[in-house]
């Protein structure tokens, strides 16, 4: 492959990757059928994170540029057209970032404010998670799973925050598309790992809700990256 350069970091930087990579390809330098770099290899080229890897490889393959084989590699696809790389809205791995980011820690203050009413609703929740396991009914059951624990918090801010992040997962078209591809591929939310939570809230642990948070969140960033991986 063409050597790439350093992305400079002056506006959205998965987008400034992704045009890089697709200049290339729609060049000719790179060919239809070659394979990309890894991930890895892919950031070190670019200075840039993993995670920003991945959303330009989301934008690469919702344009048709790319085509990713799980368990193979990332590929030149046939050209279908000449489509653009345009800045598709907030990607799912910017997004998983941020609730990484906060949710450990409201999750933490919920077990010291979270009421007997709340985990009573709590507890229906779970249950529904287990009844729905497997199926594409379990996604909204999550949302209220996460959205309930941020309420608990009572504190506004918290749980306008957290609401508007899973608002933004169905509104931008590169997330939305992104996470419909792994659910295809058999990524839903793990039911042990909400199990993990929910005991911890009933307890009233924090630093064991924090902890059951933080390893939920690393645990579905890890799974939403397996589709990138060879």
């Amino acid at each position: 492959m063409v050597k790439l350069k350093p992305v400079e970091t002056q506006e959205r930087l998965y987008v400034r990757v992704a045009k890089q990579i697709a200049e290339h390809i729609q060049s000719g330098q790179v060919k239809t059928g070659d394979k990309l770099p890894s991930e890895r290899d892919l950031a070190e080229m670019l200075q840039v994170s993993r995670p920003s890897v991945r959303e330009a490889m989301i934008a690469l393959e919702v344009s048709g540029l790319i085509e990713v084989r799980t368990g193979s590699g990332i590929y030149v696809a046939e050209p279908k057209s000449d489509s653009p790389v345009t800045d598709e809205g907030i990607g799912p791995f910017e997004i998983l970032e941020m609730r990484s980011l906060i949710e450990p820690e409201l999750c933490a203050l919920a077990a010291e404010r979270i009421s007997d009413d709340q985990l009573n609703e709590l507890r229906n929740l779970f249950n529904e998670l287990i009844r729905t396991k497997g199926t594409s009914e379990m996604e909204a059951y999550d949302s209220q799973f996460h959205n309930l624990i941020a309420s608990a918090c009572e504190n506004t801010a918290i749980a306008k925050t957290v609401s508007w992040l899973w608002l933004l997962r169905g509104q931008s078209e590169l997330s939305r598309g992104y996470h419909q591809l792994i659910l295809n591929e058999g990524v839903y939310p793990i039911v042990d790992e909400h199990e993990e939570i929910f005991k911890a809230l009933e307890a009233r642990d924090p630093d064991a809700a924090r902890l059951a948070m933080r390893t939920h969140l690393e645990s579905a960033t890890s799974a939403a990256a397996k589709h990138f991986l060879e």
